[in-house]
């Protein structure tokens, strides 16, 4: 079984670092891409959070693991291989790895995630960590404050996510996005799924963006389509949220 170090290893090369030039300790919000990988919406966040005093930390699950993006959208963006519960240990890795850097606030950490991402933040934030959970050996070992927030957006939470109904071991503030014409959820499920965070103890704001799955990734495939101008609303709340933590 893979122990915490090596999965942090692993990542390591798959971690950019984007924020104000300095060595000071500050917030961060680490951010996990969708199913189909980093695509360039990702640095447009990361630079918003930026803007609003903050370290960013794009972290790629598939650069290290020299997995292509067709690989991907075959396999993960179909939900043949690597689910939300195998890639929340890369959730944790990277979170444990950022908070142990001098230039962050490790008390100060959002976890934000897109589509595939934020359904591994759900399920890494509804696993209780003993050893072996997650496929780590030493899962339990970890010593992480609750995250700052959480930043969902249009989080996969479809059927063959069972976690998505399921108690958080945290209580924490949330975000979430939800797409007004997402293929992949009804907004009634996602708000279900909102109300049983909040159900936890969780603080739970969410936002009805008018657009598709995706809308703020440069896409056009299939019933996804780009939206600049909810791109622009969807970036304004970003550093809005991050703002309203700290």
């Amino acid at each position: 079984m893979e122990s915490l170090s090596d999965r942090k290893a692993l990542l390591l090369s798959g971690i950019q670092e984007v924020g104000p030039n300095d060595d000071a300790p500050r917030p961060a919000v680490v951010l996990f891409h969708g199913c189909g990988g980093i695509r360039s919406h990702l640095p447009r966040y990361a630079e918003a959070a930026k803007a609003a005093g903050w370290r960013a930390f794009i972290v790629d699950s598939y650069g290290p693991r020299g997995w292509s993006r067709l690989k991907t959208l075959m396999t993960v963006c179909t939900n043949l291989a690597f689910r939300g519960k195998n890639r929340a240990s890369d959730i944790l890795a990277a979170w444990d790895e950022i908070a142990s850097r001098p230039n962050v606030r490790s008390d100060q950490i959002v976890l934000a995630g897109w589509s595939h991402g934020g359904w591994s933040i759900m399920e890494l934030m509804t696993t209780e960590l003993v050893d072996g959970a997650l496929g780590l050996a030493d899962a339990g070992q970890v010593r992480l404050p609750a995250p700052l927030g959480v930043f969902l957006a249009y989080a996969y939470v479809g059927a063959l996510a069972p976690a998505r109904l399921k108690a958080w071991t945290c209580q924490t503030r949330v975000y979430a996005v939800t797409c007004s014409r997402d293929h992949l959820t009804t907004v009634r499920n996602a708000e279900k799924v909102n109300d049983a965070i909040r159900a936890n103890g969780c603080t739970v704001e969410s936002w009805i963006a008018q657009g598709t799955h995706a809308f703020d990734e440069p896409t056009s495939n299939g019933p996804m389509r780009h939206d600049e101008t909810t791109t622009l609303e969807a970036l304004d709340r970003f550093g809005r949220f991050l703002t309203s933590l700290v």
